[in-house]
């Protein structure tokens, strides 16, 4: 359990908001005359980006790594607070700035290394002293998002460091220090991307590295195929067939905890929406993720269980600035804004209590603020605008992804469409550049490479941090803007240790932000997961974190 010490940890106390999970509870019969031979098959809708989560950024990658690789703290069950993972309890100085966790007796990992204080702290030091390529934003995001750079920086457009390293105590306490406090900590710890590999994965790794920049990195080869990474889950990896799209887990017996309910768990990619629902209908698949709205009573009507998450994400339409001298008018940027039929895109393509967004956070985060500029659906003051800025013959770089869905975003490419004939509609030519989602999408939009492009957000915890700060909290290429009233603001924010205080220069800063305007909120939706009848299905997450140990075969 969490047991708040200090005057920082009952900050992050408070911040965590439970949601309510509307998911089924498993029912899991352990009995041994009940345990089936069968597979679980999920249907996922593409392929992970890598078996190492650090290296990744993709839901994906995420969904499977967290059922093998486990993190110091974790998020309740179905809901978005934090509770204990492989550290039963944390605490931090009064400045947040010294993170100490204790660890459980007795975890051991699917190689049958122990888990132990010094291996925690071999993790994170092997992650801060990465060089070369691991340095590139593509493979090494989230350690920059929430820990800054690394001991020994390679370009100067990576960060400074925030990490300031890791001590052993005794063998069960680790204590993780920072140079100086944020709101990401302690919400940080419970990312998929620092899940705790055991130490003879992460003295293999150092022989094996990425290559390559821009868009032509090579992952590092363990990460590409099952048998070096091992970590304390419930299932642990033993295969990838990256031609056929599967990654099989299966179920590791002397996990610390209760054991998983599935022997063995096949994720096979099938990118079309369409071809998941009937997958399932055929009885191929057991489930699948990102149901269509359209589906959803289709499914329930033939007997199938679909559970609906809480709102926790944020979908948009991104400007990078710096790659259209015309997008750094904000005239030019409120004329987009007024030309989408938000409404009409959050009725048609998205599940039912979809909303349109009013700023980059949901209403379900504290920091939502009910006095930003919002920008109603106005053609003739689009066209006015356009005039104006002398952009009326404005021609942009529309990116929008391919064979893929996300949590926020269900169907890209009629999602573009839409968007298309409305910008069309007030004047703007549409350049449409369709793109696989992974590498050449994320690798082309974190670049800066396209002037519009459609993206969104599922919130790793609860805080609006972990929104407005992912976005803003500085220079970025994939915005392309420089603004240091937003910057500043942020930066203060993030080392404000009174929550109230701290939800107030949140709502400043979303006023902020949104009449900065460097993109358009487009909605907030609940995304839908499926199953089959015969399964007991995990809670499902607000966070997209299910854990699929939770489930069984009825």
């Amino acid at each position: 359990m969490q047991i708040a010490r200090s005057k920082a940890a009952a900050v992050a106390a408070a911040v965590s908001i439970s949601l309510v999970a509307t998911a089924c509870s498993s029912e899991r019969d352990t009995s041994d005359d009940a345990a089936p031979t069968e597979a679980f098959v999920f249907g996922a809708a593409g392929n992970p980006a890598s078996l190492d989560p650090f290296l990744a950024s993709d839901g994906e990658t995420f969904r499977i790594s967290r059922q093998v690789l486990e993190t110091l703290l974790d998020h309740e069950s179905g809901g978005s607070e934090l509770v204990g993972g492989l550290a039963e309890e944390w605490e931090s100085n009064d400045e947040g700035t010294e993170w100490t966790f204790f660890l459980r007796d007795g975890v051991t990992f699917h190689d049958g290394a122990e888990l132990t204080a010094e291996v925690v702290c071999q993790n994170f030091d092997h992650w801060y002293n990465l060089t070369g390529t691991y340095q590139s934003t593509a493979l090494t995001y989230y350690w920059q998002a929430e820990f800054g750079g690394f001991a020994e920086n390679e370009s100067e457009d990576t960060p400074e460091s925030n990490y300031a390293g890791c001590e052993a105590t005794d063998d069960l306490t680790a204590v993780i220090r920072v140079n100086e406090p944020s709101a990401v900590y302690p919400g940080a710890f419970s990312l998929a991307a620092f899940a705790i590999h055991s130490p003879n994965s992460i003295e293999a790794y150092k022989d094996d590295q990425a290559t390559g920049e821009g868009d032509a990195i090579s992952m590092p080869n363990y990460s590409q195929e099952a048998g070096t990474i091992a970590g304390t889950g419930p299932f642990e990896l033993t295969r990838w067939n990256k031609s056929s799209g599967e990654v099989t887990i299966t179920r590791f017996d002397d996990y610390w905890g209760e054991t998983a309910g599935f022997e063995e768990i096949v994720f096979r990619t099938i990118p079309d929406e369409a071809a998941r629902r009937q997958a399932l209908q055929t009885g191929e698949i057991h489930g699948y993720d990102l149901v269509a709205p359209g589906d959803v009573d289709t499914l329930l009507d033939a007997g199938f269980q679909v559970p609906t998450r809480d709102v926790f994400n944020i979908f948009y339409l991104a400007f990078t600035q710096e790659s259209n001298e015309a997008l750094e008018d904000l005239r030019v940027r409120q004329a987009i804004a007024h030309a989408l039929d938000r409404q009409t895109l959050v009725d048609t393509q998205l599940p039912e209590g979809g909303v349109v967004a009013t700023q980059f956070v949901p209403d379900t985060i504290e920091g939502h603020s009910e006095n930003v500029t919002t920008y109603a659906y106005e053609p003739d003051t689009a066209r006015d605008l356009l005039a104006e800025a002398d952009a009326e013959d404005l021609a942009l770089d529309f990116c929008y992804p391919t064979e893929v869905t996300r949590p926020y975003m269900p169907s890209p490419a009629d999602l573009f469409e839409l968007m298309k004939s409305d910008l069309e509609e007030v004047g703007i030519t549409v350049r449409p550049r369709p793109m696989q989602w992974t590498p050449d999408y994320l690798d082309t939009t974190r670049d800066g490479g396209c002037n519009l492009y459609l993206l969104g957000w599922t919130g790793d915890f609860n805080d609006a941090y972990n929104f407005l700060g992912t976005w803003f909290d500085g220079y970025s290429k994939e915005w392309g803007f420089r603004n240091d009233e937003i910057f500043d603001a942020l930066a203060a924010a993030a080392v404000e240790p009174d929550l109230e205080t701290r939800v107030s220069m949140y709502e400043e800063i979303n006023e902020l932000v949104m009449d900065f305007l460097p993109g358009v909120p487009i909605s907030s939706s609940p995304p839908s997961i499926a199953f089959a009848e015969n399964i007991n299905p995990p809670t499902v997450s607000p966070l997209t974190q299910e854990k699929f140990a939770e489930g069984s075969f009825k």
